[in-house]
């Protein structure tokens, strides 16, 4: 098992719609020299600490093709089996018929991510991005560093979901309140679709903070720089 903690996350999302346009159409987008501020963003962190800092952007956790499946399932069976039930209307024949084609016209109806949106709970979407970040940890190879200074800084962008892991070997130097509100302002600059600039200002108060805890000892390079994205 990897040994990191959660140093922080982004406040529940009060905003069920998950797929709306500005989700979908509007997503950040990071060119060449987008990517390279945040690369040089990491390195001048890094000149302050032993720490090594890396950046995941996912633009989603997950799909979520199968919830809006699930919805229209169990609408399909409980619906017209209500209906029945209450007034004994449709006919037993015709309640597998209304079963059917309430499905199908459900399924149809779902496809639109604003619908489909609405049925995805913000548990699940946390969830599902939380999971993602612990999963990138380990990919990234966040917990071999030397002397375990792995930070990594996470965002799902469709979720709004921001959440900074770093290794037992720096976590318990660093101040919950500060770290707290680190992860509270970048949250809510990925929600006014400021991610790029969430991104630098992150890196750059993690470096400042982690100075003070973790000064340089000796110059070393570990991991990537890079902006890692996941489309």
């Amino acid at each position: 098992m990897p040994e990191y903690v959660a140093w922080g996350r982004s406040p529940e999302c009060r905003d069920n719609n998950y797929k709306n346009a500005k989700e979908t159409d509007g997503m950040t987008p990071f060119d060449e020299y987008h990517q390279r501020q945040i690369a040089e963003a990491i390195a001048r962190a890094e000149k302050r600490t032993d720490a090594e800092l890396v950046t995941v952007l996912a633009r989603r956790a997950d799909d979520y093709a199968y919830w809006p499946l699930l919805w229209a399932a169990v609408l399909a069976l409980a619906v017209p089996g209500l209906l029945h039930w209450l007034l004994g209307w449709p006919s037993v024949r015709g309640l597998l018929v209304a079963n059917v084609l309430l499905f199908v016209g459900l399924c149809l109806l779902l496809r639109n991510p604003l619908l489909a949106g609405w049925l995805i709970p913000r548990t699940l979407r946390r969830w599902r991005a939380s999971r993602l970040a612990r999963q990138q940890f380990r990919e990234q190879n966040l917990q071999r560093t030397a002397g375990a200074t792995g930070v990594l800084i996470f965002v799902s962008e469709a979720e709004r979901h921001v959440e900074i892991l770093v290794d037992r070997g720096i976590e318990h130097y660093l101040d919950t309140n500060a770290r707290a509100a680190i992860v509270a302002r970048f949250a809510e600059q990925v929600r006014q679709g400021r991610t790029l600039q969430g991104f630098v200002e992150c890196i750059d108060a993690c470096g400042e903070l982690l100075s003070e805890h973790v000064p340089p000892t000796r110059a070393r390079n570990e991991l990537p720089n890079r902006l890692v994205i996941l489309d």
